[in-house]
């Protein structure tokens, strides 16, 4: 029967567990492969308690993380963000919207640097009308925005809103 060691993760192992968890693994798992790599270091009393005061505030980080993006995406859900642009034949721009432009958009309304990344966005607009935009804040956070794409000539007539008939 072989003996178990208790281990802190100093790194992410696959099919183990995520850095700073405490994991109790054979001892050959252990010496041999885990600790001689530095992928754990053995765990103590003292460093049991630090991995979990680590622990507890990285969960506090994400939690205020989380509070953070409900706020932006209860600013944003619902926003209209308005682009004018040239427009050529057929209503096509000679340009494109991109996520950067959204973002930056974004950043004027919330005051802060705004992630291009978070903006949802398939390709380019590349005419003018109405997007629905997905803000993806962070896992399970997510903002609705209408993006409306105008030509320089003038503005487009909205249709009526659905929702509020």
């Amino acid at each position: 029967m072989g003996s178990k060691i208790k281990v802190i993760l100093t790194q992410d192992v696959a099919n183990l567990g995520a850095a700073g968890e405490i994991h109790e693994v054979s001892g050959g798992y252990g010496r041999n492969y885990l600790i001689p790599r530095g992928l754990a270091v053995l765990a103590t009393r003292g460093q049991i308690k630090q991995a979990e005061e680590r622990l507890a505030a990285q969960r506090r980080r994400e939690e205020a993380a989380r509070r953070k993006a409900q706020t932006i995406a209860a600013r944003l859900h619902g926003q209209t963000l308005r682009f004018t642009a040239r427009v050529g034949e057929l209503d096509r721009l000679y340009g494109s919207i991109t996520s950067n432009d959204i973002a930056q958009k974004i950043s004027e309304i919330i005051g802060e640097e705004f992630d291009r990344r978070k903006v949802q966005l398939e390709e380019p607009i590349k005419r003018i009308g109405i997007y629905p935009v997905t803000i993806r804040l962070m896992s399970g956070v997510e903002a609705v925005v209408n993006v409306v794409v105008e030509g320089e000539e003038g503005a487009i007539q909205l249709p009526p809103d659905p929702e509020s008939v």
